[in-house]
């Protein structure tokens, strides 16, 4: 086939008042990505000449979003169908020639190989005017329906609200994901008629007027979980469910453990090596690396965070933006490490905070240590060198240094460099009173009897 230029409409004018929220509709997160942006990943692997996204409220949300990737905001205003939605795209492809997908920023899950396969179907032998994307639901409830014969040929496309009851019979129903070429798909949107139940534009109509002027269209079936929408939190649930038993089946597949699989949520960006151990009751947020035989205990909780091959993590261990964990490295129950790096062999085996850090190989920070790293108004480092020792109860008051090697008693408030193979001890002398403890209860006793 020739190869053209192709465009994608995106169409996101919805109101999503089923939401019932202040934020866009197409904002709302899946595996920690707004849906919107699911969808254009997929898209971006076709490399889209120029993509158009057609939006009603809540324009600013999405132009923030948006920043910085090229693609155009046009807005439907009043909302009068997705015939009238796609024509708003018009001016901002004026010049273009080519292929143009439409598609739905809450139908997030369209596959760039459907999305790639709906533009090779429109350059068949039999030329189709459009291709629509179809699927058999379990349910087709109220969806628009496609008449089509064995050969992919579309001899009728309906909507619901205005098919005969032999027409919603069919189980063939319209995704509303279509691809056209720009000359056909904008000179047909322009003689599309309100006459029908709802007095909208349906983009669909293009199909039919196409057929009369002897041009057939062609529809292309994918699975109904390709195609589903949302338009609720119930149904923001269920696909958030759904994508999250995919992710896991795959890191299973690809030679993860996971103990308790349906209680592990990943991101959309999660890496796991080979021979990782995830227990049960594990989050992980964005941009988390884990390399091969990483053990991680249950109730831990990581985002932003690299854990290298070897190392442990948790029961109930925190790992924030910048954490970086190094081979063998271990951190354990209730410990959190931000923006911090722990090296070869280091450990935090509990109850410990560790920020703006630097945690040098074979170190060992004890029970109830925390770096002090914030004034209230800036961040300051910390460095801990390798094989150094840190008492349990300690507060490394940064910025600071500990040596190579050094020593830092326990329960120590260490406020100034420690020098390497140095110890170092910062607490009130202990002082003992004989007998101090018997005259201060009696005293107390016959104050409360009197």
């Amino acid at each position: 086939m020739t190869q053209r230029s192709l465009a994608a409409i995106v169409l996101a004018a919805g109101k999503g008042t089923r939401m019932k929220s202040g934020l866009h509709k197409v904002l709302h997160p899946i595996a920690g990505r707004p849906m919107l942006m699911h969808l254009l990943a997929s898209l971006e692997a076709l490399a889209p000449e120029r993509t158009v996204v057609v939006v009603g409220s809540g324009r600013e949300q999405l132009e923030k979003a948006l920043v910085g990737r090229g693609i155009d905001l046009v807005v439907q205003d009043p909302q009068l169908g997705t015939g009238h939605a796609v024509q708003q795209a018009e001016a901002a492809l004026a010049g273009f020639d080519g292929d143009v997908l439409i598609l739905y920023g809450d139908v997030p899950f369209v596959s760039a190989a459907t999305m790639r396969g709906l533009v090779e179907r429109l350059h068949g032998d039999d030329d189709p005017a459009a291709v629509v994307l179809g699927f058999r639901p379990a349910d087709p409830a109220a969806y628009g329906r496609v008449v089509a014969d064995a050969s992919g040929r579309i001899r009728k496309m309906v909507e619901y609200k205005d098919a005969s009851a032999e027409e919603r019979a069919v189980t063939l129903c319209n995704s509303g994901l279509m691809a056209a070429g720009s000359r056909d798909l904008f000179a047909l949107l322009a003689r599309v008629t309100n006459d029908n139940a709802a007095g909208e534009y349906y983009l669909p109509d293009i199909v039919m007027l196409a057929d009369a002027d002897g041009r057939p269209s062609a529809v292309i079936e994918t699975g109904a979980d390709e195609v589903a929408g949302i338009n609720s939190r119930a149904e923001l649930a269920e696909q958030e469910r759904a994508w999250q038993q995919r992710r896991r089946a795959r890191a299973m597949a690809d030679g993860a453990t996971l103990i308790e699989p349906e209680t592990v949520w990943f991101s959309y960006d999660t890496k796991l090596g080979r021979d990782v151990t995830v227990e049960p009751n594990v989050w992980f947020g964005p941009g988390v690396t884990v390399e091969d035989g990483v053990v991680i205990h249950g109730f831990s909780h990581l985002e932003g965070a690299s854990v290298a091959s070897g190392a442990e993590v948790g029961p109930f261990a925190r790992l924030r933006p910048g954490a970086e964990l190094g081979r063998k490295s271990k951190v354990g129950n209730f410990v959190e490490v931000k923006k911090a790096r722990l090296g070869e062999g280091a450990k935090a085996n509990h109850l410990t905070y560790l920020g703006d850090a630097e945690i040098g190989a074979g170190a060992n920070v004890g029970a109830g240590t925390i770096t002090c790293n914030y004034d209230g108004f800036f961040k300051y480092r910390t460095e801990i060198g390798e094989g150094a020792f840190i008492g349990s109860n300690s507060a490394l008051v940064a910025p600071v240094t500990i040596g190579a090697g050094a020593i830092v008693g326990a329960g120590s408030v260490i406020t100034s460099d420690v020098e390497s193979q140095a110890l170092a001890v910062a607490r009130g002398e202990q002082e003992a009173k004989p007998g101090w403890a018997a005259r201060f209860r009696a005293v107390m006793r016959a104050r409360k009897s009197g």
